[in-house]
């Protein structure tokens, strides 16, 4: 068994050979997300653009006794605008990230989704969790958890390209990507092991690219080489999957709280599908994750830049 954090600690340090990555900061008004900007900016990880209400956010630096005098701030007179200008920022390019703060998520979604003045791109945007599982050799993705509810099959294709996509940033050339269900066989009474085996035919065809696919799995089989053998799964994914794909939200939220609560992992979490990775952390998380947050958002955004750059060239 790795330290705890051990996975989390190798992302932070890949942050160290890149620059900070300009962060749009929506709303840092309460302790946890104006002290999680600022601990990610001297670590070198981010150089936050704070955005909200002036006065709310240097009472809270003065009273927290956090230094923000080095960084950008924009004042706007609530939450709803906060997020807006925040978004117009990464809309400008002034911005490569954009980082919840003391505002709800809807508040923050809602400006990203905006038609017309939104992030939004072709594909669907998708939440990601990195779990860093005590017990496991590395991190795990469980995708989606906390975004599309009842997902369609297309919806699916781009929750697992935007995955593939994210596992490529964190260093893994060809991650091996395990669509969950209930068992590992297809039955057509069950339609979460129909979709899993359209996704595995679309990969087939290059539809879904940069991946080993395969399902439906149970997570037992996904996660444990053990269990796939003794049910004679012969995969080259079973047993060793990178990325954990739930048939809906709730099936991943109750996975990925299940990994944290009862398996003590840390969940690390980003938007993806959107122009710019999105930081989403929660007031209960530990300064390592929000650290490991805003390290993942970085190196995707590091990415991001690579490929474009290959792209013009």
């Amino acid at each position: 068994m790795e330290r705890k954090h051990e996975k989390y600690e190798r992302l932070i340090a890949r942050c160290k050979a890149i620059l900070p990555t300009a962060t749009a900061v929506a709303h840092p008004c309460d302790e946890s997300s104006l002290r999680g900007a600022v601990e990610a900016a001297e670590m070198g990880i981010l150089q936050p653009i704070l955005v909200g209400p002036r006065a709310k956010i240097e009472a809270v630096a003065a009273q927290c006794q956090l230094d923000i005098s080095k960084y950008e701030l924009v004042d706007a007179p609530h939450s709803v605008a906060a997020a807006e200008m925040a978004v117009q920022l990464a809309r400008e390019g002034r911005a490569e990230m954009l980082m919840k703060g003391s505002l709800h998520t809807d508040e923050l979604m809602a400006a990203v989704v905006r038609s017309g003045t939104g992030l939004r791109t072709a594909r669907r945007i998708s939440h990601a969790f990195i779990m860093d599982v005590p017990s496991l050799d590395r991190a795990i993705i469980v995708t989606d958890a906390a975004i599309n509810i009842f997902p369609t099959l297309k919806d699916k294709m781009h929750i697992v390209q935007n995955a593939i996509d994210l596992a490529h940033a964190l260093g893994m050339p060809q991650p091996k990507v395990a669509i969950l269900s209930a068992m590992e066989t297809v039955n057509p009474d069950v339609p979460s092991t129909v979709e899993a085996a359209a996704l595995c035919k679309m990969a087939d065809r290059k539809q879904i690219t940069g991946g080993l696919l395969d399902g439906p799995l149970a997570l037992d089989n996904a996660i444990d080489l053990n269990a796939a053998k003794i049910k004679k799964i012969d995969s080259p994914v079973a047993g060793m999957a990178d990325i954990l794909v739930a048939p809906d939200l709730e099936a991943g939220n109750m996975l990925a709280k299940s990994l944290s609560f009862m398996a003590n992992a840390d969940a690390a979490g980003i938007v993806l599908g959107a122009r710019v990775p999105i930081i989403l952390t929660s007031r209960a998380d530990s300064v390592m994750t929000r650290l490991a947050s805003c390290a993942v958002a970085a190196l995707v955004a590091q990415s991001r830049r690579e490929n474009a750059g290959k792209v013009t060239s």
